[in-house]
């Protein structure tokens, strides 16, 4: 394991303007959404849009990064070149999901936990081998009247710190995801402790189990109001509560941090994204992001599965891009 050439790689992936596609979507979740454009998902068609993404002219001017799901490592496209070869050729960085997903936590009421540890070291090796540079594991976290529970919190800031320090061990930067959902009634101050209580044992543990932190990259939820809240907070109540919240409780050493945009529009993602960056100055981190369906929907509706559709999805793509690189800049009302 080499600290630099991790940091090298963490650098890399929270440049200036950029930021991290993630197209890691489940079998069953990316099934979902090609099912909702009246697409059968199937190995053909889940290539074809990802081919769709990865080579587009010009990807790599605002994506620094591509989360990759297991299936999606090990295909080719149609000219015959690897998914990692073409991103590699496009100045983009390969990264892959490595956890199996939220199972429910036993001895708690409908809370989760991630599963994926047994077998990881085996898996991240395989993966590196393929071309990855960094991984990626999500927690979940759901604020309701009686949650999170403190063990929900410890359990998985246990695997994702675990998960962290495997992907260290194996040359890889890992990319640490906490997510509290905006699922909910809850207002900006629940959101902002939880948040912070969350981010709070994750570092505990990232620490305990020896990660370094100067090799990792965290992906946060914003500080939001719930999505069914009767007074939703704007953008820059948002920008000024999830600062607070990290000021209180991520290291320094951690060198960047990209948002997920975790239910929001594409509009609310991109513009509480450029009011965060307004503010960057003040703070030691890079602050970007790496967004899934925030840069995904408009393009995928746009294909519909049509050949005939791909430019046009193309040119989609790179106007979102564009745009939420200009966000990442604190520049995008400017545009």
């Amino acid at each position: 394991m080499n600290i630099d050439e991790l940091k090298s790689v963490a650098t890399s992936l929270v440049l200036k303007s950029k930021g991290i596609l993630a197209a890691d979507e489940s079998t069953g979740t990316i099934e979902k959404r090609l099912t909702n454009i009246g697409i059968i998902s199937t190995e053909q068609s889940r290539r074809d849009w990802r081919e769709l993404l990865f080579t587009t002219i010009g990807i790599g001017d605002y994506i620094s990064g591509v989360i990759l799901f297991d299936e999606t490592i090990r295909q080719t496209c149609s000219d015959g070149r690897s998914m990692v070869q073409v991103l590699q050729e496009n100045n983009v960085i390969a990264g892959i999901k490595v956890d199996k997903g939220a199972k429910l936590l036993s001895g708690a009421s409908g809370e989760t936990v991630t599963e994926g540890l047994d077998g990881l070291r085996d898996r991240l090796n395989e993966y590196r081998e393929l071309g990855a540079k960094f991984t990626k594991w999500r927690a979940m976290i759901s604020i309701t009247d009686s949650t999170p529970t403190q063990y929900c919190l410890n359990v998985n800031a246990h695997a994702l710190a675990r998960y962290a320090a495997l992907s260290q061990e194996a040359g890889l930067v890992p990319i640490v995801e906490p997510e509290v959902l905006m699922d909910g009634s809850h207002d900006i101050n629940r959101c902002l402790a939880v948040t912070k209580a969350t981010l709070t044992v994750v570092f505990k543990e990232l620490r305990a189990q020896n990660v370094m932190l100067e090799g990792i990259l965290l992906k946060p939820n914003m500080v939001i109001s719930g999505k069914e809240s009767l007074n939703r907070a704007n953008a820059k109540e948002v920008a000024d509560a999830t600062l607070r919240c990290f000021q209180s409780c991520v290291p320094t050493s951690v060198p960047g941090i990209v948002f997920l945009s975790g239910g929001q529009t594409d509009e609310d993602a991109t513009i509480n994204l450029n009011a965060i960056n307004k503010r960057t100055g003040e703070f030691p981190w890079e602050m970007s992001f790496s967004y899934g369906r925030g840069l995904q929907a408009t393009p995928l509706k746009i294909w519909a599965g049509k050949a005939e559709n791909i430019k046009e999805a193309q040119d989609s793509l790179l106007v979102r891009a564009k745009l939420t690189s200009a966000a990442r800049d604190g520049n995008y009302l400017n545009r």
